[in-house]
């Protein structure tokens, strides 16, 4: 099986309007390299040396490589002088940097854009792990199960305070501002008609603790004063997947309203 696909930069400027970040197989698509576990492809500027030519001035003859694994892959920057960012666009900004003169660097990203900084241009090479290998067992140890590091009932309110907050960045914007309150009031009231700032807040304040960034309200000493508190929580949340974009379903979905069970005193999260 290939381990990667690696798709050049788009050449033509309906290339970089149709580009796509999911895997292209139709007839007309980007032409793509397959790299079974072991092989390489090297890439940059000369006709001759590389596997994959990149025609501008501003990469370098023998710009860089990369090499496929089982189900990841690393990357060598063969550059004296520029340094390659690597993004993830399902990250919500997730990015790594391999330094001129790098080699081997792993990169665990499932989708992921090689971004070269070139005379004023930025060209991207995309490169997709669809390979999964997943650990197999043909059954569990003894003892306790292992306690989930965070607990979250995405049937709830407090998930879909979470969700909102969560969301510029999810939806592709990953220096997007956080909403404020207030927006995330409007953003919940169509399921949720009783959303106030004073409830919103509260599931804010319930979900540091719940998602242990502060001590809990009964603990003797209750820490030091969190600043950025919605920060901290969009942090933690992205990136640990507690949110996913596939979860902003909860915002336009009946799945969003409260439970039956919903404690009165915060009219929120339970």
């Amino acid at each position: 099986m290939y381990s990667i696909i690696v798709v050049p930069p788009p050449t033509t400027e309906d290339e970089r309007t149709s580009r796509r970040t999911d895997l292209p197989d139709s007839p007309g698509s980007s032409p793509q390299f397959r790299l079974a576990p072991g092989e390489r492809l090297s890439f940059g500027r000369s006709t001759t040396d590389n596997d994959l030519t990149i025609p501008h001035e501003g990469v370098s003859r023998a710009a860089g490589e990369i090499t496929a694994h089982s189900a990841f892959w690393i990357l060598s920057n063969l550059s004296t002088s520029q340094t390659y960012v690597v993004e993830n666009p399902e990250g919500a900004g997730e990015h790594i940097k391999v330094g001129p003169g790098r080699l081997d660097a792993p990169v665990p990203f499932e989708f992921s854009r090689i971004v070269l900084p070139a005379a004023g241009d930025l060209l991207a090479i995309e490169v997709w792990a669809p390979r999964h290998d997943y650990l197999s067992s043909p059954g569990g140890l003894d003892g306790a199960t292992t306690a989930p590091a965070f607990s979250v009932d995405r049937s709830k309110r407090y998930f879909a305070v979470l969700a909102a907050l969560c969301e510029p960045r999810l939806r592709g914007e990953p220096h997007a501002p956080l909403p404020t309150v207030d927006q995330v009031v409007e953003r919940l009231r169509p399921h949720w008609p009783a959303a106030s700032r004073t409830s919103v807040q509260w599931n804010i304040d319930y979900l540091a603790v719940k998602l242990r960034l502060k001590p809990g309200p009964d603990t003797a000493d209750t820490g030091p004063r969190l600043n950025g508190k919605k920060e901290s929580l969009v942090s933690l949340a992205l990136r640990f997947d507690l949110v996913r974009e596939d979860d902003l379903a909860v915002l336009a979905s009946p799945s969003a309203r409260a439970s039956a069970h919903d404690t009165p005193s915060s009219g929120a999260a339970r």
